[in-house]
């Protein structure tokens, strides 16, 4: 129940903020509001209970889903009220009148209603979920256990043998006498039998004469792995009474002697244990190694492991998989099929495993006594969905939920998300983190936006092996696209039906009336819509736009929805004003995404109904060229992105989003604008952190404008497009410009000039991490090889450096390398004339440092 305990944590938060402040809609409210903020407190206490039951019965599931759709229905009447009294400040709606005394009333009776509901569900919660109650589902909780044993199959070794050497290589180095090395992927990938197959080497084992295999899992003790070591070491397990005297017969046993240690599907450890562990090894004096393999890169990191000694297992290509499916399947013929027919079938059945080792082991070991029976090999292809997710004792479901049940309560929520994508489907990050930051899933704080931690939740269940990335950012890694293997997508589907997020047919998304998250293809009819009332996020999938019947979406009414990606929609003009005026009509939406609808041509002044918008994306609406001043209205906006827009100019009144922390799109034009929002306006945007701005022939900066960008002492990322400008005026006042203080990514693209504005040196952006310049006439960019102060410095933190279509450059590599000390990723592409550089400059190249 992950999502509700954030909704929970947020309307708890939201509730006290109100009472704190005495905002008027929360006097009016006020005993209703603290009523709730207690209910939702016992509620919040109560969830935690049922997080860790594994397995939940079902009049608990149904109470807890009745459960959420209470806190659903209150943060509806939270929101609705926050709305009311944004509309009371402005004016734009007045107390005192009728419809004012109506809404009052009726909010009064509906949270009265909630409280009362709330407390009987509370008082049935407390007596359901009796200490004796949670202990006699925990004794019946299934707990799945993986084979971790030293003994295994040789018909399991396929495909690894360029695993097996580099793990050989990294063990015999001659960098050091202790070598710690990590395996690290995702449950069923094959981590353990890589490691059996390397501890059991003919070389490993000539080199090591200790080798000490021990079975971690969840449920580890450190004394109990202590005694296990002690024990495969020839001691009496019973020996020693604490820690450090075990510690210390282990350091004599191993005197003088080579050791190999494999901590097999590391879950978590003690950081104190394992330090001692690997202080008593490390005092033998000889070669010592530790092989660690487990399911989340992070714990690798923390015992120690450095990023160049963690093994990522790929899953097995075609030809691999079919020949570890007939090891298994056709065990009785030593691997060889039968004949064409099961070859053909088996081979389908084979490419729905995704290459994963345990899936295709598993289902081999399912078909084996099969093997003269075509039909029943038939039937287990047409129903693969459902045999490993729906089947208790489907050894890839155990493995999988594994890694589901170990994830804190805030990634589940996370990785169920997941759910509604499309099988194979490549996912761009930037929609799903506006999607948890929109669905209130997530809430920034002083240190980090919202955004910025939507980016660290999905590289944790990355590095916990739960989703594959397909394109991440060089010089930090930041992931822009992702998918998720086909097994795992079963599991969070399984889940998310169980849960009723959302519901399914043959592997896809159908409509329901329970259903809280919809992905919309091209096969769906809107007019189910109509009965899907508790939707609260709906994402149009990036499949034949064009043919999706959304011109018929005004007539549906989804009051809840708080999530609406239409990008890349298709549609007439009319159909476009009638999709707006449906649109408008969303007041509770807080994430509209319109990018690449290439039919939007104008916003009207009604987008101001979306008073709880906090993301808008207009990106690529090559044919908007008008954009009402009535969005300054939207006070909660955080994110606006009006990049590669028809827009001459964003509107007035864009300096009043005092929480706006992202801007693209915005538009530097003459001062005789003055309908344009000028550059002055953005010194109100405190909360800034990205800019992206554009200025062409036509733009114009005034001398009371020059320290606007040094005000803004939150921006962290600046990209100036200068659209190949040749206005020298134009460009000594870019020269003029006072940067951000605090600023770490700067992006220069079309500057037509040879040097670079005086301001982009290492003593004005002193903590610059990124550097990105394309498509210029850049003859220097090193700001010390062509200066006149004496003691210029260098770029200390810049770590990475983009350097495209830049034919002009005549940098010298070694030179510019000398103030760039630190630099550990370049990009170069089409530089024709940088000399000494160590890739091509001719065509797309990376360099990266090597760490030592």
């Amino acid at each position: 129940m992950g999502v509700e305990d954030v909704i929970i944590g947020k309307l708890v938060e939201q509730v006290f903020t109100a009472l704190m402040a005495q905002a008027q809609f929360a006097i009016e409210f006020r005993s209703h509001f603290e009523a709730m903020k207690t209910q939702l407190d016992l509620i919040k206490a109560f969830l935690a209970d049922t997080n860790n039951l594994k397995i939940k019965k079902e009049t608990l599931k149904t109470s807890l889903i009745t459960l959420r759709d209470l806190v659903y229905e209150a943060d509806d009447a939270l929101t609705d009220c926050i709305l009311r009294y944004e509309y009371q400040k402005d004016g734009s709606c007045t107390k005192y009148t009728p419809p004012e005394f109506f809404f009052r009333y009726q909010m009064g009776k509906q949270l009265k209603d909630i409280n009362s509901r709330m407390d009987k569900m509370g008082t049935n919660l407390s007596l359901y979920l009796t200490p004796q109650h949670i202990l006699s589902l925990g004794e019946n909780t299934y707990r799945a256990r993986l084979f971790t044993s030293q003994d295994f199959d040789p018909s399991e070794i396929v495909g690894l043998e360029d695993d097996i050497q580099k793990l050989k290589q990294w063990a015999f180095s001659t960098s050091g006498v202790f070598q710690r090395i990590g395996i690290v992927g995702m449950g069923g990938l094959g981590k353990t039998t890589i490691a059996q197959n390397f501890f059991d080497d003919k070389v490993v084992s000539c080199c090591f004469e200790k080798r000490i295999w021990v079975s971690v899992s969840q449920d580890f003790s450190e004394e109990r792995l202590i005694r296990s070591i002690l024990e495969q070491l020839g001691q009496n397990p019973s020996t020693g009474s604490d820690l450090g005297q075990m510690l210390r017969i282990i350091n004599q046993s191993l005197q003088g002697q080579n050791c190999l240690i494999v901590m097999d599907d590391v879950w978590s450890f003690n950081q104190d244990w394992w330090s001692k562990l690997c202080s008593a090894i490390q005092k033998t004096g000889k070669r010592s190694c530790v092989l660690i393999t487990t399911r989340n890169e992070d714990a690798a990191t923390l015992m120690g492991v450095e990023s160049s000694r963690i093994h990522h297992p790929k899953v097995l290509d075609k030809k691999d998989s079919w020949s570890l499916f007939c090891n298994f399947a056709f065990s009785e013929t030593k691997g060889t099929c039968p004949n064409l027919q099961f070859e053909k079938v088996g081979k389908e059945i084979v490419g729905k495993c995704g290459g994963l080792p345990l899936a295709i082991k598993t289902i081999a070991a399912l078909l084996a006594p099969k093997v003269h029976n075509l039909g029943d090999w038939k039937d287990i292809l047409d129903h693969f969905h459902e045999l490993t997710t729906r089947e208790q004792n489907s050894s890839v479901k155990a493995s999988l939920q594994l890694s589901y049940d170990a994830l804190p309560t805030h990634l589940k929520q996370f990785l169920l998300c997941f759910s509604i994508y499309p099988e194979d489907f490549v996912i761009q990050a930037e929609q799903l983190v506006h999607w948890w930051v929109g669905e209130g899933f997530i809430q920034g704080d002083h240190s980090k936006t919202a955004e910025d931690l939507g980016y660290e939740y999905l590289t944790e269940l990355v590095r916990r092996c739960l989703v594959e990335v397909v394109e991440r950012r060089g010089y930090d890694g930041r992931v822009y696209s992702c998918k998720m293997h086909d097994l795992v997508r079963d599991l969070t589907n399984m889940i998310a039906e169980d849960e009723m997020f959302c519901s399914f047919e043959a592997g896809k998304q159908k409509l329901s009336p329970d259903s809280r998250w919809l992905s919309f293809t091209s096969e769906m009819s809107t007019t189910p819509l109509k009965s899907c009332s508790k939707l609260r996020a709906l994402l149009l999938m990036g499949m034949g736009q064009g043919q999706v019947p959304f011109h018929k979406i005004h007539m549906v009414s989804l009051d809840s929805l708080r999530v609406l990606d239409l990008s890349h929609i298709r549609l007439d003009s009319t159909s476009m004003e009638k999709l707006l005026s449906w649109i408008f009509s969303l007041k509770r939406l807080a994430y509209l995404n319109l990018s690449g609808a290439v039919d939007l041509k104008e916003v009207p002044s009604s987008i101001r109904k979306l008073r709880n918008l906090q993301l808008l994306i207009f990106a690529g609406c090559s044919n908007l060229t008008k954009l009402h001043p009535s969005i300054s209205y939207l006070k909660n906006l955080i994110v606006l992105d009006c990049g590669s827009c028809g827009l001459q100019y964003l509107p007035h009144g864009i300096g009043n989003l005092s929480k706006l922390q992202e801007l693209s799109g915005f538009r530097v034009v003459r001062q005789s604008t003055t309908q344009s929002c000028h550059l002055l306006q953005l010194q109100q945007l405190v909360q800034l952190r990205v800019l992206r701005m554009n200025l062409n022939d036509e733009s114009e900066i005034i001398e009371s404008e020059l320290d606007v960008l040094s005000t803004l002492v939150k921006l962290k990322v600046l990209a100036i497009n200068t659209e190949d400008c040749k206005d020298k005026k134009v460009l000594e006042m870019l020269d003029k410009l006072r940067p951000p203080p605090s600023l770490q990514e700067l992006y220069l693209r079309r500057y037509r000039n040879e040097i670079l504005p005086k301001w982009i040196n290492p003593t004005k952006l002193s903590v610059l991490r990124y550097f990105c310049i394309e498509n210029g006439d850049l003859s220097f960019i090193n700001p010390n090889a062509h200066t006149e102060e004496e003691n210029a410095s260098s770029w200390n933190y810049l770590e990475g450096l983009c350097l495209k279509f830049l034919p002009n450059l005549e940098e010298d590599w070694s030179e510019l390398q000398k103030t760039m000390q630190s630099i550990r990723y370049i990009e170069v592409s089409n530089c024709f004339n940088l000399k000494n550089f160590p890739c091509s400059v001719n065509k797309p190249g990376i360099w990266r440092k090597v760490d030592d």
